[in-house]
């Protein structure tokens, strides 16, 4: 298929899986130069109907046109052909190859007899990431890039390939504030060229960058209309069925009365780069607090949450949990000690994915009572635990022996959560706990970790969504090239003034 892609149809798209209807009767359409969102709560049914448009799963019903041909695609290869390219929300990249690797895995005109032409991969790389102000280092590995920088590359690879019309499935969901507005900038741009199909959860991005919306709940189409006639409220409303209100910290609890839990001093860490990842970094949490980490993406946030979880060696300096020096134990000694911890990687860090949810809720203590006795596993108690936990957390699921990563991004983040909640911690670090949530599982969540705070248990909240941070924290430490730049307290904290400290811009 020849030329640009002037329309895209999805018509009576039906899938089936075991025990879920997961596209009930779907209808879309996205015209020239137009930016359709696609919204509506985790597990609605949006990356699967995605994943159908780009022939990783076959409908059960209906059809594909694309300039009113019809078109059948056996797999994502012959979607690329077609002129369509998808970044998803969970990243396909090889981790121990470069950037130009992973680009050039589907670059097959770079390839001469014998060989593969890299440096022609590494022009066409540099050419793309300059044309689109979307910078990365051809050279680096994967597993070296922050989650922020991975993103920039799956869209740079996208845009290597050829697409025609593009497909972004929660694409600033690892982005900054800063970001974002830059890449909305550059998507509007792009739309003289392309159109774009939008998974976001995001609205106020919804707002800004499509022009059309429709909204799927339950796998079925509940609204379609043009985005401008509607406000974000009544997007969120008709997406979950009802008045989304997110909680806020009111600063009514004793926050400040409770003892130091955590508290890190003078700590120096190393990235996978070798070089300073943290540098003689400072910060005291108590009981009874969240304390918000701002910062943009790459400036150590990873490193610290690793190293006070025993997961990176620190090279000097102390982290005392509760008078306790934790540094450079092991992770099961500071989970026995009471740590809990939501990862930023969810699917690599925080569950099993091909292990059950009721298997993944019980990880941690699935050697201790009720779980098990005497090295006997107690299925009976893992499967009440497993039971409960979804109904408490509202875990969209089939049953509890589905695999975890089987799950949309919020159910499996709803999974980390109960997990870690239920265990009764003394400290919880919650690394981006709603990077890709709907509104709906965003107000949960943000419920849980208050009520959480208002229990006496202290908070390290390291997000990159300052509304979230400024709306949760009691006090929000501002990070910069590994170290804090300053700690301001609620009342103080304006999204101006920790713009300034985020560039490093000391006051």
């Amino acid at each position: 298929m020849e030329g640009r892609i002037t329309s895209l149809r999805m018509e009576h798209i039906t899938k089936r899986f075991p025990g879920v209807l997961a596209s009930d009767d779907i209808s879309i359409s996205v015209g020239e130069g137009e930016v359709l969102a696609l919204v509506g709560e985790n597990g609605a049914g949006k990356t699967t109907l995605m994943n159908i448009l780009m022939g990783l799963y076959q409908p059960d019903e209906g059809r594909i046109l694309i300039n009113d041909e019809e078109v059948r695609f056996r797999g994502p290869e012959d979607a690329f052909k077609a002129g369509l390219g998808m970044v998803h929300q969970q990243y396909m990249l090889v981790q121990n190859m470069t950037v130009t690797e992973n680009i050039a895995l589907g670059y097959k005109n770079a390839w001469k007899p014998y060989r593969l032409d890299i440096d022609t991969v590494r022009k066409h790389v540099g050419e793309i990431s300059e044309k689109y102000s979307l910078l990365v280092n051809p050279d680096a590995y994967i597993w070296q890039l922050s989650v922020g920088e991975q993103q920039r590359v799956e869209l740079v690879k996208t845009l290597c390939l050829g697409a025609k019309f593009l497909i972004l499935d929660e694409p600033t969901s690892a982005l900054t504030p800063q970001e974002t507005d830059e890449l909305i900038a550059l998507l509007l741009k792009m739309t003289d060229e392309l159109s774009i199909i939008f998974i976001s959860h995001k609205l106020n991005e919804v707002k800004a960058l499509s022009s059309k919306v429709t909204i799927l709940r339950h796998g079925k189409v509940v609204f379609s209309g043009n985005t401008d006639e509607h406000s974000s409220e009544d997007i969120a409303a008709k997406m979950t069925g009802h008045s989304i209100i997110l909680p806020k910290n009111t600063g009514t609890a004793e926050s400040n009365k409770g003892k130091t839990a955590l508290s890190i001093n003078g700590i120096t860490v190393m990235s996978d780069r070798k070089t300073v990842a943290l540098d003689h970094l400072s910060l005291d949490i108590r009981e009874g607090e969240i304390v918000g980490l701002a910062g943009v993406s790459g400036n150590g946030q990873r490193e610290l949450a690793e190293a006070i979880n025993g997961l990176r060696h620190v090279e000097s300096g102390s982290i005392r949990f509760f008078d306790e020096e934790i540094a450079n134990l092991t992770s099961r000694q500071i989970i026995d000690k009471g740590m809990g911890y939501i990862p930023e990687e969810r699917n690599i860090e925080g569950i099993v994915p091909p292990f059950s949810i009721k298997e993944n809720l019980v990880l941690k203590d699935v050697t201790k009572e009720p779980f098990s006795s005497h090295a006997i596993v107690n299925g009976k108690a893992i499967d009440e635990n497993a039971s409960k936990l979804i109904k408490d957390f509202d875990i969209r699921c089939p049953g509890i022996n589905t695999a975890a990563g089987t799950l949309s991004g919020g159910n499996i983040q709803k999974v980390i959560l109960a997990r870690e909640i239920e265990r009764g911690p003394k400290f919880l670090i919650a690394v981006y706990p709603t990077r890709g949530l709907d509104m709906g599982a965003v107000e949960f969540i943000h419920q849980q970790l208050l009520e959480t705070r208002a229990k006496g248990v202290g908070i390290l909240l390291i997000s990159e969504e300052l509304d979230e941070i400024m709306d949760l924290s009691d006090r929000i430490a501002v990070i910069y090239k590994g170290s804090i730049q300053k700690v301001l307290d609620h009342d103080e904290a304006t999204r101006e003034r920790l713009g300034i400290l985020m560039a490093g811009i000391k006051e």
